[in-house]
């Protein structure tokens, strides 16, 4: 049997092989010849082991990687995939045979293996379940519920709708379908950008994937098998966005440890149940070792520093999460004594993967074997997390609007706050049926927005870009594939009404602040890189932030909790204000605060400070990387966070973006070749090598390259003769 190995124009893969298993096994050697370096990240950080070889930067992660259980779920998650369902085991067996084909080749392409002396490991079957898991384990937001424990405490309950809102952590997407009614061709196209944060190399992978069951063109996860979120399979294509959903609770544990060392918790029932216990090793480059204790209880496994249960190396560093807790009612790693026995609260992690044992790894699959949008929807019931919001279209005229995963039915606290693991009501008793939608005028736009997935959430993001592409979609009857990415790069920004109503009501202003109030005004309200009156909203909308963060009623919530150092951002005062500043300067009352005043310094002071330029001066691409190479001089962008072209800053902190479309695609049902597709950097991980990043400067205009399919437009790069 012979796998081929094609590239196009972009260094893209074409793979061609005689069976599923063989192509899986192609796909995992190819994946590891262009991004040995990123598979090799995101196998460490999802065991908890990337502080050996990255340094003290990465001890907060794999601390909270090593106690959220996460390679131990994803063990447990593959071992009851081949319990259930074998074909899907072994078709991940030759995904990971494959990779570990192509680590060497891989590595020795690499410049960071020899920077950081990493020797590149081996794969096993149950690493990309880890990778899958370690990537979208904070998609639901489970930190915001400590968020809103903290404000609740220190504002009150009707703080949590004023903050409720999508920010700077948060995964999203814009995705639109059109039937065929709405286009010129009278087949289906499908659109839209996933919003992460934007990685180098980039966190989705160009690919196809050709084998006689199935053709299948799409945006693959590094590190897993098959295309699950954006694909094209000749007769239907698919897309998702992230439904906002809820399904991870924080439990406050009450932990007491006994004369034995046994650590105890105390359940629903009363009774004091023994945690599963044991110690770990973190491995720091250039430091001493860190020992950890790892705890679960009947809800989860215990994500937080309890005092008296860690240890750590003599001269090693203190845990990153090791704060002092806060005064005041009982937090995470607080320690009271009864009756001479100290009691300690922790928080326990509960998500559906360590309750089921399942990834949804049994959905992949199907869903490229899938010929009609009845295939796509059966395959999506075995979904399991993320929850997403699918679209599907396919050549006969069907379509699929609906949400995939699974939401946990439990009590309203759960889904808000932490929920108190000791008191009835709080158990989880079954899972939401997934909602169904319907196109409206033969349209469907998903934008994390609530809508569809309204049941099943907490926070969504304002609902202005799904508002935005639907007007824009509205403007003509007919669409070609050729036209979306206009919709793409649209930049208005409709929440900056309640900011410039504000101005708009100053009187007896100085004249800079008067002229400069007058140029907002009058802008257009398109946050364009070449725009001076985009600078300057952004100015005065960057100094409102920062005297609100400084009002005396928002002071306790300046000190987070002691909690995990990864979930920090979600308890970060300014971020917060930045991105529920539409609903802080629109609410009737907010704390007794004079927003007419606070916005009129605001004003005055970004006026004294002159003119700043255009928005592209200062909101510049600035993606992740394992090994930072600062300082980054990365392009001016268009765009923020409520336009349709949303590169995420965060008002208050930095004007960079680090969050923005990780991809871009036009799905045309009519003719796959008219498709069109473009990431951020490019298809090869290799620094310096020659689709690095060749498509970034397409990606910053907005500009997308065709999907090509024909196979003699393709260079043939490598055959090889396998033992089949």
């Amino acid at each position: 049997m012979t796998i081929e190995t094609y590239r196009d124009a972009w260094g893209i893969p074409h793979l061609r092989a005689g069976d599923a298993l063989e192509l899986a096994r192609a796909q995992g050697r190819v994946t590891a010849h262009d991004r040995a370096w990123q598979l090799e990240v995101e196998r460490h950080r999802a065991q908890g082991t990337s502080a050996s070889f990255l340094g003290p930067a990465a001890v907060g992660w794999d601390v909270l990687a090593r106690r959220a259980r996460l390679g131990d779920t994803a063990r447990r998650c593959f071992e009851a995939l081949g319990r259930r369902d074998p074909e899907t085991a072994q078709w991940v067996r030759s995904y990971t045979a494959g990779v570990n084909e192509g680590l060497p080749a891989g590595a020795a392409r690499a410049p960071e293996f020899a920077r950081t002396g990493l020797v590149p490991g081996t794969w096993e079957p149950w690493h990309p379940l880890a990778v899958w898991l370690t990537a979208h384990i904070l998609f639901a937001g489970f930190p915001a519920k400590l968020w809103r424990e903290e404000a609740i405490r220190h504002l009150g309950p009707a703080s949590v709708p004023l903050f409720a809102t999508d920010g700077p952590a948060t995964a999203g997407s814009n995705g639109w379908l059109l039937a065929g009614a709405r286009t010129g061709t009278g087949q289906a196209l499908l659109a839209g950008d996933p919003h992460r944060y934007i990685e180098a190399p980039g966190v989705y992978q160009q690919i196809r994937l050709c084998c006689p069951e199935f053709d299948v063109v799409g945006l693959a996860v590094p590190g897993v098998p098959g295309i699950a979120h954006f694909a094209h399979a000749g007769t239907v294509a698919w897309s998702i966005t992230n439904a906002m959903a809820d399904y991870q609770d924080l439990y406050r544990e009450r932990l007491r440890r006994t004369e034995t060392g046994a650590v105890v918790a105390l359940g629903p029932d009363g009774v004091w149940t023994e945690a599963e216990r044991h110690t770990e090793t973190v491995e720091t480059a250039g430091r001493p070792a860190l020992r950890i204790e790892l705890l679960e209880t009947p809800r989860g496994p215990v994500i937080t520093e309890v005092p008296g249960t860690a240890t750590e190396a003599p001269e090693g560093p203190a845990p990153a999460d090791a704060a002092e807790p806060p005064q005041g009612p009982p937090a995470p790693g607080h320690e009271s004594r009864a009756g001479g026995v100290v009691e300690v609260e922790g928080l326990a992690l509960r998500h559906p993967p360590r309750v089921t044992h399942d990834l949804g790894f049994s959905a992949l699959l199907p869903l490229l074997r899938a010929r009609r949008v009845a295939d796509v929807d059966r395959a999506f019931d075995a979904w399991a997390e993320p929850v997403n919001v699918v679209h599907a279209a396919d050549t006969a005229g069907g379509t699929l609007h609906r949400v995939a995963g699974r939401v946990p039915l439990r009590s309203p606290v759960n889904r808000t706050r932490l929920a108190p693991a000791w008191l009835p009501g709080h158990e989880w008793h079954g899972w939401h049926e997934t909602p169904y939608g319907e196109l409206d005028d033969g349209a469907a736009v998903m934008a994390n927005q609530r809508g569809l997935a309204a049941p099943l959430g907490v926070e969504f993001a304002p609902p202005h870009r799904a508002d935005r592409i639907r007007a824009l979609l509205d403007r003509r009857r007919t669409w070609s594939a050729a036209d979306l990415p206009a919709i793409h790069m649209d930049t208005h920004l409709a929440s900056a009404a309640p900011l410039l109503d504000h101005l708009a009501a100053l009187e007896d202003l100085t004249p800079e602040a008067a002229g400069l109030r007058d140029r907002l005004l009058a802008w257009d309200r398109r946050m364009d890189a070449g725009s001076t009156a985009a600078a300057d909203y952004a100015a005065v909308r960057s100094a409102v932030v920062r005297h609100l963060a400084a009002q005396p009623v928002f002071a306790p919530l300046t000190e987070p909790p002691a909690c995990p150092e990864p979930l920090r951002p979600w308890l970060a005062l300014t971020p917060r204000i930045a991105f529920a500043l539409e609903h802080l300067l629109a609410a009737e009352e907010l704390y007794g605060i004079d927003r007419p005043a606070l916005v009129r310094a605001a004003l005055e002071e970004a006026a004294a400070d002159g003119p700043g330029g255009t928005w592209g001066d200062t909101h510049r691409l600035a993606p992740w990387q394992a090994l930072p190479e600062w300082p980054y001089d990365g392009p001016a962008l268009s765009g923020d966070h409520d336009c349709v072209l949303c590169t995420t800053a965060v008002p208050g902190v930095t004007d960079l973006s680090a969050r923005g479309p990780a991809a871009r695609y036009v799905w045309d049902l009519a003719r796959r070749e008219n498709s069109l597709w473009v990431v951020p950097l490019g298809a090869d991980g290799v620094p310096g090598a020659a689709h690095h990043t060749d498509q970034l400067p397409l990606w910053t205009k907005g500009e997308l390259v065709p999907v090509v399919t024909d196979w003699d437009r393709l260079e043939l790069v490598e055959e090889t003769e396998t033992d089949v």
